[in-house]
C-alpha cells in the first residue's frame, strides 16, 4: 500500500513533455516524448546589434536574404544584399490562415527591416520577400 501511494505521488509531480526539432525553415523534423524531464533553459535571444553573420539563418549559403531567430518571440529581423537593379520591393507578413497582418513597402536604398511579432499569438506565420522584377521568396516563421 506504501509503495502504491509513493507511485501515485511522484506520478503527480512528473513532467510529462513532447520536445520538437526544427531545421533553419522551421520545419518540423523530430518529435520526442520525454516523460518526468524537466523543462530546458531556452535559448537566449541576441539584440540586433550583437548579430553576427553566424546567426543569420539563410535559405543556403550563397542567398542574399538572411533573418533572426527563427523561432521568434518578439521581433524577426530581416537583412538582405541586393543590387540596384533588382532589389526587395515589399515585404508582408501573413497568418497561417492567409491573413495580411502587416505590408511594408521597400527601395533600392531600404536593406533591413525588424517586424514586429509580440502582438501575434503563437503559431506559423509566412513572410513574403517581392522583388522590384516580379520575383518573390517566403520564410515560414514559428512564433513561440
Amino acid at each position: 500500500m506504501l509503495f502504491f501511494l509513493l507511485c501515485v505521488s511522484c506520478s503527480i509531480f512528473a513532467q510529462n513533455r513532447i520536445n520538437f526539432g526544427y531545421d533553419l525553415a522551421g520545419n518540423q523534423t523530430s518529435r520526442t516524448i520525454c516523460l518526468g524531464c524537466q523543462a530546458k533553459p531556452s535559448k537566449e535571444t541576441k539584440s540586433i546589434e550583437s548579430l553576427t553573420d553566424d546567426d543569420l539563418l539563410k535559405f543556403d549559403q550563397e542567398d542574399e536574404i538572411s533573418y533572426y531567430p527563427n523561432p521568434v518571440s518578439e521581433e524577426l529581423y530581416l537583412s538582405w544584399n541586393t543590387t540596384s537593379d533588382r532589389y526587395i520591393s515589399s515585404i508582408r507578413t501573413f497568418s497561417i490562415t492567409g491573413q495580411l497582418l502587416s505590408h511594408y513597402y521597400g527601395s533600392s536604398t531600404f536593406s533591413n527591416l525588424t517586424l514586429q511579432f509580440q502582438d501575434y499569438p503563437s503559431g506559423i506565420y509566412m513572410i513574403l520577400l517581392n522583388y522590384n522584377d516580379g520575383g518573390e521568396k517566403s520564410i515560414k516563421i514559428i512564433k513561440k
